[in-house]
């Protein structure tokens, strides 16, 4: 065995090897303790940009799946007052034939014109409403975005501003004759509302077919980035431990290679 005194390689090789097992010790304790096996570009730079990627891809399905709960939500809520037109309609179908009774009065025709005025208006009135300032039955489609790559579903527009609409709102059971035309216009709008109904339903399901889409999408994602950010605390900690007696090994070893110079001194006792 060489000895010397000015160049100690056993402590400097033992000192690289101590260094190399202090990092990856250090390394390990920042897995753990984060519980990502990428804590830094370095550690894995290809990786940590295919997480990136995944991971702002997720955040877009998110807001693709917002937008379409927004759309539904319209949805539910051109529905909710449809199923009120329908009602009204009914009622005034009701009083179009009432009105045509031979039994009655102009006095109770009078009376069933009112009520059937107010409906109409009601009717009317349900035209003009909106949701966050869009307008529920002006009749445009409306493009909903449903992926994170902004594609769009052209949602099928309602319309209540329409000749089918207006006919039947401007009617009148003030005469039987009147009333007979009356009719005729309103059963028109009724099957116009039921199909503008199921419209709204196929609208509805295919959005909700696209919401699934996003969720099962999101969760296969999710399910990638983990693959490649999250740490297997089984394995990692197994290898802390192999770290860890390394590190207090290298130390020991290091403080043995750093005594050697002294054999040599007792060479020149």
């Amino acid at each position: 065995m060489s000895l010397t005194i000015n160049t100690n390689l056993s402590a400097q090789s033992t000192a690289t090897l101590l260094s190399k097992s202090s990092a990856m010790l250090s390394q390990s304790l920042a897995r753990l303790s984060s519980g990502s096996k990428i804590t830094s570009p370095a550690d894995d730079s290809a990786g940590l940009a295919v997480s990136m990627n995944l991971v702002a891809q997720q955040g877009r399905n998110t807001a693709a799946s917002n937008n379409i709960s927004n759309a539904n939500s319209f949805n539910q809520t051109q529905d909710g007052y449809l199923a009120q037109v329908t009602s009204a309609l009914d009622r005034m179908s009701e009083l179009s034939i009432q009105a045509q009774d031979v039994t009655k009065s102009q006095s109770d025709r009078d009376d069933y014109q009112q009520e059937y005025s107010t409906l109409a208006t009601y009717v009317n009135n349900v035209s003009t409403n909106d949701f966050n300032g869009v307008s529920l039955f002006g009749g445009a489609n409306l493009d909903v975005t449903i992926n994170s790559d902004g594609s769009k579903f052209a949602m099928q527009g309602i319309d209540l501003t329409g000749s089918t609409f207006t006919v039947a709102t401007f009617g009148d059971v003030s005469s039987a004759s009147d009333a007979s035309s009356a009719l005729s216009a309103i059963k028109t709008a009724i099957t116009q509302v039921a199909t503008d109904r199921a419209t709204l339903g196929s609208n509805e399901e295919t959005l909700n077919n696209y919401a699934g889409q996003l969720s099962t999408l999101n969760n296969n994602l999710s399910a990638a980035n983990s693959v490649i950010m999250d740490v297997d605390v089984a394995d990692e900690s197994t290898n802390y431990a192999k770290q860890n007696i390394l590190v207090q090994t290298g130390t020991a070893m290091l403080a043995q290679a750093n005594s050697l110079p002294q054999i040599a001194l007792k060479l020149l006792q």
